[in-house]
């Protein structure tokens, strides 16, 4: 073949795989791993084009911008043109109100996956957590994708994770050509505040008597690349994220050099259960079994599309407990300096006469109302 035959050829070559990079949109877009994955794919020589769409603008200059709610049915029309969408606007935090955390989480997809599927999208990328499997003590270890979602909605938001993942398996029913994928990553770290973080706040790490706690992490740089190869169309499915392997309780206590505090079941979740009650803390009991049980994932579907995670979970663990440093926790509930120092002299028993003031100060406040 001639010089100038090889040349066109390449061109031909070159739109064409030009005109397969697809034009990804991603909710949730300014901040945490919405933010990382934006910035990647605008990065990405596999990607057209990135529309990035929050309540706030972001700092990622090149992507296309559109401030809303995405609950607002006029994302339709900001999803013209688009390929995939990227579906990461969920509102997490321990301290929303748990009816406005959901109306937003549920009624947000839901809106999402019926744009997407007004506007032509032909792919919709959720992102859920591991914890919709369930923290259960006849758990395989590791858990498969596909095994049963056996989680009930005691725990924080995962309620609202269970219903989003019922949504996305009936989207591509109800709207015949929509694909959904759905991202689980493990235990997430890099700049966020969830129960499962704050654990390693408190002065000692809260065992239950009888359980078997076994710790997987995931680090957001790690779930925004693993995301990015959702959007590629890469891998699809059911897909479960995070570092290789786990850590045993005792590997955790090794490496973060606190001492464990065991406790009855009955006591810790008595406890949880009426600091809850009285709302003192965010945290509801149910949290506490992905503290005392295994759900570590496999991540096979992602692991066979080819990729791997960067972190391991020892270096998440270490990342984890300098973002924590300084601060103070006691069942799920920050503390002041002044209360924290106050209590640091309780030494063994810190945790249960933190719960037990807490407790006694909600009561004496309410004899006296």
């Amino acid at each position: 073949m001639s010089s100038p035959d090889r040349e066109v050829r390449a061109a031909r070559n070159g739109s064409a795989r030009a005109a397969r990079r697809p034009v990804v949109a991603v909710t949730g877009a300014a901040s945490g791993v919405g933010a990382l994955l934006t910035q990647r794919l605008t990065e990405s020589e596999e990607v057209k084009h990135v529309v990035a769409i929050d309540e706030r603008r972001g700092e990622v200059s090149e992507a296309q911008w559109h401030v809303l709610d995405v609950r607002d049915p006029a994302i339709a029309e900001r999803l013209r043109g688009v390929d995939v969408v990227v579906h990461l606007a969920l509102d997490l935090d321990l301290e929303s109100d748990d009816a406005a955390r959901t109306a937003y989480n549920v009624r947000g997809t839901q809106t999402v996956l019926t744009a997407a599927a007004a506007a032509g999208v032909h792919r919709v990328v959720l992102c859920t957590s591991a914890m919709v499997y369930g923290a259960l003590p006849d758990n395989d270890i590791p858990l498969a994708e596909d095994a049963e979602l056996r989680a009930t909605a005691d725990a924080t938001g995962v309620g609202d994770l269970l219903e989003i993942e019922r949504l996305g398996r009936r989207a591509p029913r109800a709207h015949p050509g929509l694909n959904v994928t759905v991202v689980r990553p493990a235990i997430l770290v890099g700049g966020t505040d969830t129960a499962l973080t704050r654990y390693f706040e408190s002065p000692r790490l809260l065992v239950v008597a009888g359980s078997r706690p076994t710790w997987q992490f995931c680090h957001v740089e790690d779930l925004a690349a693993a995301l990015e190869y959702a959007a590629l169309e890469k891998v699809e499915g059911e897909l479960a994220v995070g570092c290789d392997g786990w850590l045993e309780q005792e590997e955790v206590e090794e490496l973060t050099g606190i001492r464990r505090m065991e406790l009855p079941s009955s006591v810790a979740l008595g406890a949880a259960s009426r600091l809850h009650r009285l709302g003192l803390t965010p945290s509801p009991a149910g949290d506490l079994a992905y503290t005392m049980h295994p759900w570590v994932v496999s991540g096979s579907r992602l692991h066979d599309a080819g990729w791997r995670p960067k972190w391991t979970n020892e270096e998440v663990l270490a990342e984890l407990l300098e973002e924590v440093a300084g601060r103070h926790t006691v069942a799920g509930r920050r503390l002041g300096r002044k209360d924290a120092t106050t209590l640091g002299a309780a030494g063994a028993t810190v945790a249960l006469v933190g719960t037990a003031a807490l407790v006694r100060r909600a009561r004496k406040a309410r004899r006296r109302l």
